[in-house]
């Protein structure tokens, strides 16, 4: 029966098959379908080499990967399945067909070069005892590996290796024929009967450009302008004025800035005290000096000018409107306006209230901790003498374990003696395989250098013939240029066909178009800006007017707020509750303290830090009720 044949036929069913798509069932059935015509032997021959390749794809595609990686760089993909059928005969069928059958196979295959690279690499002994033993694993039980399938590859060495040898030698053979073949068939060169050139033509010159004088830069481009040193100074002005009104505001409003000999005595536990805290306190400094601004306005730009301008229109629009509104018998809001600032204080006040309760309820809390805490105490006392019974007992049953555990380390000691003595044994025959395994690497160095050199005679032959090609390429007649008319139209027959003259004067009429109508176009952007110009400054004068009203105004709330105001009223009852159970509650503690003789920290031994800490809230609340007093004042 022809093998070679049978395979040929497998390979051509591999390559029509696609794992993505295809099912492996589905297409052996076709296959066998298409097989009817042939000998019932080959037949089954064909479908079971197929349906092995394609049940133990992942195992050959190991093998194969790891070829393409690392020896069959230049191998081509489309080979692919040839080195399939060829791995899988070996693995699964070797032993059914015999050797001389495989022998045959493999010859019959071309290229005959990347069959033995591939026999060489898969029946290596070192790939087929490391790397691959431990992949194929993986897939299926290690002791099935080694037993049938890598054992039954290592016996066929001698008889694989014989053949790698044959392989070579008629690649050898082949080459060499090759060579000499090719050898005769060298081209010789020949000297060219070169022309003289024809004389190149003169270029018409062209026009130079007459560009235009560029302006001179400005001095005051490099000179910092008189208006931002003005801004500066009306700046520090603005700060220092602002300064000095934040300086008398909060001399007449903060509790804190009084004198120490006019303060009001504090409430037990309830009254904060800022004095404790030195971000309050206000540093006096010395007389400030003022500078008064020139005259001179700031320059505002075109956005900011539209925008104020706009701004003071629509309020301007809704002030007429109210008046409008009241001549024709709208109501005032003055009295709404008192009856929202009454409400307001009596929301305070409560607010006041509520926060004071909570600040009690906290103290209160405080308080029951400390309590908890003392009872913790007494029965941590009760869980102490129980630990130390039970730590007696431990160390007991310890110091029995530890007797317990020495016997056993002295049977344990005794083993060891005994199996060092036979230590020297083992190392003789580590010796022994490592001198063996020295002896099988150094062999296979030597094959893997003259396989080396071998690839590089080949790629030295495809370098020659490489440039041998390229030089023949070099010495081909090159095209001269032509000579061209500037004032001939290249006559294609398409519509609006000119000369390269004509197009250049085309060019400079359509120029001096563009060139009008920029000039046009400056004209009437100078009219725009005039017209802008003149727009801008009714605008700013709309806006000095209403600066100065809006000043006025601002005069007449800054006096409304200076008016004297109105002190709050007392706490309610349910905080004079809240302290009379804070006291009890503080009683109570010191009794129980005193009882057991345990010494708990009490609110007023607390550290200065957290003193501070305790009272942070207190003064937040005390800023935000000033906060509130401001805005309905």
């Amino acid at each position: 029966m022809a093998y070679s044949k049978c395979v040929q036929t497998v390979i051509e069913h591999l390559d029509r098959f696609r794992p993505d798509s295809d099912i492996p069932e589905q297409f052996l059935l076709e296959s066998s379908s298409a097989l009817q015509q042939l000998h019932p032997q080959k037949q089954t021959f064909i479908l079971d080499v197929l349906s092995g390749c394609l049940e133990h794809q992942r195992m050959l595609s190991i093998v194969l990967d790891a070829f393409y990686q690392r020896e069959g760089h230049f191998c081509l993909r489309t080979h692919y399945n040839l080195f399939r059928v060829i791995c899988y005969l070996a693995i699964f069928q070797l032993e059914e067909l015999g050797f001389q059958h495989f022998q045959d196979i493999v010859k019959s295959q071309q290229p005959l070069d990347l069959m033995c690279k591939f026999l060489q690499f898969f029946f290596n002994p070192r790939n087929l005892s490391t790397w691959l033993r431990d992949e194929w694993s993986l897939l299926y039980a290690p002791e099935h590996v080694s037993q049938h399938w890598i054992n039954g590859l290592l016996r066929w060495q001698p008889e694989m290796q014989e053949l790698i040898s044959h392989l070579q030698g008629l690649v050898t053979q082949q080459s060499q024929s090759h060579f000499s073949r090719t050898k005769s068939n060298f081209t010789e060169p020949r000297e060219f009967r070169l022309t003289a050139p024809r004389p190149r033509t003169i270029p018409v010159p062209e026009l130079v450009p007459i560009m235009a004088k560029t302006r001179a830069v400005p001095k005051s481009t490099y000179q910092p302008p008189r208006e931002q040193k003005l801004l500066q100074v009306t700046k520090r002005h603005n700060r220092q004025l602002a300064e000095e009104l934040l300086l008398k505001a909060t001399v007449e409003e903060l509790p804190c800035t009084v004198s120490r000999n006019h303060r009001e005595t504090p409430l037990q536990d309830t009254r904060i005290e800022p004095w404790h805290d030195p971000s309050l306190r206000i540093r006096r400094t010395s007389k400030l000096t003022f500078y008064r601004p020139d005259g001179s306005q700031v320059k505002l730009n075109t956005a900011a000018i539209l925008r104020e301008g706009a701004l003071y229109q629509r309020q301007v629009e809704k002030e007429l409107q109210r008046v409008d509104k009241l001549v024709d018998g709208a109501g005032d809001f003055s009295k709404f306006l008192k009856w929202q600032k009454t409400m307001k204080a009596q929301d305070l006040e409560e607010q006041r209230a509520a926060e004071e309760c909570r600040r009690l309820q906290g103290k209160l809390s405080h308080e029951e901790a400390l309590l908890a805490r003392q009872h913790l105490v007494q029965e941590n006392k009760q869980r102490a003498e129980q630990k130390k019974e039970e730590t007696a007992e431990l160390m007991q049953q310890c110091m029995e374990r530890r007797v317990q555990e020495q016997k056993v380390l002295r049977k344990r000691v005794e083993q060891v003696t005994e199996i060092q003595k036979n230590i020297k044994l083992v190392q003789s025959r580590l010796l022994r395989d490592r001198q063996q395994t020295a002896q099988e690497l150094a062999e296979e160095s030597r094959e893997l250098l003259r396989c080396q050199a071998e690839e590089a005679r080949e790629e030295h032959q495809q370098r020659c013939e490489l440039i041998a090609q390229l030089r023949a390429l070099e010495t081909q007649p090159v095209r001269r240029n032509k000579l061209v008319d500037l004032t001939q139209t290249p006559g294609h027959g398409l519509e609006g066909e000119m000369s390269l003259v004509e197009l250049r004067e085309r060019l400079a009429l359509l120029k001096e178009s563009q060139q009008q109508e920029q000039q046009e176009r400056r004209g009437q952007i100078i009219q725009d800006k005039r017209a802008k110009s003149q727009e801008l400054r009714g605008v700013l004068e709309l806006i000095t007017l209403c600066r100065a009203s809006a000043g006025r105004g601002a005069a007449l709330r800054w006096e409304e707020k200076k008016a004297p105001r109105v002190t709050p009223p007392p706490l309610d009852g349910r905080v004079r509750e809240l302290q009379s159970e804070l006291r009890d509650k503080v009683a109570e503690r010191q009794r129980q303290a005193a009882r057991l003789q345990v010494s708990v920290p009490t609110p007023r031994a607390a550290c200065p830090r957290q003193r501070a800490q305790r009272w942070l809230p207190m003064e937040e609340i005390r800023e935000r009720e000033l906060r509130t007093r401001r805005k309905i004042n």
